[in-house]
């Protein structure tokens, strides 16, 4: 059985739709469910099947509505700082460790006492972490900046590094350092501003914001 062009651009409609209801991201979801609602009103138009067409472009176009709302509306964060011991911090790590060792090779202890360590509230909603180590007097060497997975979409990353400069400053560190051979937290990094240095055969990122 031959299957012609029309049924392969169906197949891949009905795939993408399928892979967006696999993402863990709101944002993900929207944008690869938009994509796959567009390939299928084309394919419904293409084969004369109107309530196929016109679906899909009613659910292209809600898809549409919901990321204008995500990108344009204001969001709220807010640090709240870990006070040790923390029986939340605890939770959260536990919960979160296989996302964690997936840009992480170890999982940060609840119990050290890093020198910066809170977590990033959005919308009120716990949605990341931040811990850091004193590595000199004026720079922080970060063990670990985590986004939930819902939340991974770089607001977060640039709340704290663009928007709390003042807050790093003001204990007195002007310079983040992160050692790291993660490809995808090395792609982070470098889109929050790192440099990646070089120093005895060892790579490592540095950020300065005095």
């Amino acid at each position: 059985m031959t299957i012609n062009w029309l049924e392969w651009l169906g197949y891949t409609a009905s795939l993408t739709v399928l892979v967006s209801l696999l993402m863990s991201s709101v944002i993900k979801l929207r944008w690869i469910n938009l994509l796959g609602s567009c390939t299928f009103a084309l394919y419904g138009f293409l084969i004369d099947s109107l309530p196929v067409g016109l679906l899909n472009i009613c659910t292209a176009a809600i898809n549409i509505y919901y990321l204008m709302n995500i990108y344009h509306s204001k969001e709220y964060f807010k640090l709240i700082t870990i006070e040790e011991p923390s029986s939340y911090l605890t939770y959260f790590l536990d919960y979160h460790r296989k996302e964690i060792k997936k840009y992480v090779n170890y999982l940060p202890s609840d119990t050290n006492n890093y020198a910066v360590q809170f977590f990033v509230l959005r919308n009120m909603v716990p949605a990341g972490i931040f811990l850091a180590s004193r590595y000199d007097e004026k720079t922080l060497k970060v063990e670990l900046d985590f986004a939930a997975p819902e939340y991974r979409d770089f607001k977060i990353g640039i709340y704290i590094f663009e928007n709390q400069k003042k807050y790093f400053m003001d204990k007195g560190y002007t310079q983040f350092i992160c050692y790291t051979s993660n490809h995808n937290h090395i792609k982070y990094l470098k889109k929050m501003g790192f440099k990646e240095m070089s120093e005895g055969g060892n790579n490592y990122f540095i950020k300065s914001f005095g």
